[in-house]
């Protein structure tokens, strides 16, 4: 496990770097998370096994997805090449115990943030990198575009303490009336949705999503605008090394930041240009604003150079242009509705 350098360092500038290698002899210093990174030539980035839009592998046998992509901007904040990864596919089971572990610098496979997982598990999350959450999906034909319409409907979910429980209060909260089709199996829940034996799918909005791709004519679906938990997804880290919690958050950041400023992969060598501040600053051309995080000074251009902005990643990875098809939603930028947004870069 990679240990915090805060307490060495404060022993080598009392007693002289030289004075304590000499006394222990083969002792040595443990690296920070970065410079292991850089030592080894790559990042290790603990992602899904099989997550469709997140972490899956296409037909080339190429990984790919929103977190495959976020995975491939840490590389290319380090190295300047989106290349420098390798990826642990990890089950639920598995996440966190690699991420404490050492097996993987950064865990990166579409795990909620909650404060358990936040306190307990010696992890700290830097940020949302997808907001999900429990929504509906319903036949286009059924001429409904609220969840308030739905007084009365058949809603089919997954029965216990997670989805059913929060379908009632939701309803309950509303004074609507609703009736429960449930099935224990999500594959059993989605056949009794498709065969028309409730009027509404209910569960994450990802794995509605998912359900939707895979039905005869996605396009007669809709998922409801409304969502009726949180979910926020997201990277996590090892709660013992701020520098590395600080590139992680920072290259977040950085992809949102870039879509702020309509700086995409197309037009990022162009806009070197530009005279307006808050782009030179971006792209390390008038502060080297890397030089804290232990990054290049232009680690952010190369982020942007190598995966583009984050509207990019999202529209081809679970968007418009992927089979899931999602629409911004929560994901989209604050000044479009949405609560993607930067913390400024100064």
């Amino acid at each position: 496990m990679i240990k915090s350098p805060h307490s060495r360092r404060s022993i080598a500038a009392a007693i002289g770097l030289g004075v304590l290698l000499s006394a222990f002899g083969a002792y040595s210093v443990d690296a920070t998370t970065l410079e292991s990174i850089r030592s080894r030539g790559h990042v290790l980035c603990g992602i899904g096994q099989d997550q469709p839009g997140f972490s899956q592998v296409d037909e080339e046998r190429e990984r790919t997805g929103l977190d495959v992509e976020f995975c491939s901007a840490l590389s290319a904040a380090i190295f300047a090449t989106k290349d420098a990864v390798k990826f642990w596919p990890l089950d639920s089971n598995e996440g966190f115990k690699s991420l404490q572990s050492g097996d993987v610098d950064v865990l990166v496979r579409s795990t909620a943030w909650t404060l358990s997982r936040d306190t307990e598990l010696g992890a700290h999350f830097t940020g949302v990198l997808f907001y999900d959450g429990q929504g509906f999906l319903v036949r286009r034909g059924n001429a409904v575009t609220s969840v308030l319409e739905l007084s009365g409907a058949s809603v089919c979910v997954i029965p216990g303490a997670g989805g059913e429980q929060a379908v009632a209060d939701f309803f309950g909260a509303k004074g609507m009336r609703y009736r429960a089709v449930a099935q224990e199996n999500w594959g059993d829940l989605v056949k009794t949705y498709t065969a028309g034996s409730c009027t509404v799918l209910t569960g994450d909005v990802t794995a509605l999503a998912l359900a939707r791709s895979k039905f005869a004519k996605p396009d007669d679906h809709i998922i409801l605008s409304e969502l009726v938990t949180k979910e926020p997804l997201g990277p996590a880290v090892r709660d013992d090394d701020e520098q590395w919690f600080g590139v992680v958050r920072w290259t977040l950041m950085a992809l949102i930041a870039a879509e702020e400023l309509r700086l995409s992969s197309n037009n990022v060598d162009a806009r070197r240009t530009s005279t307006i501040p808050r782009v030179r600053r971006l792209l390390g051309l008038e502060a080297n604003l890397g030089q804290a995080l232990g990054l290049p000074r232009d680690w952010a251009y190369q982020i942007v150079k190598n995966v583009g902005n984050y509207g990019e990643i999202f529209e081809r990875t679970v968007g418009a242009e992927s089979p899931l098809k999602l629409e911004r939603g929560l994901n989209d930028l604050w000044t479009s509705g949405g609560l993607m947004y930067s913390i400024p870069f100064r």
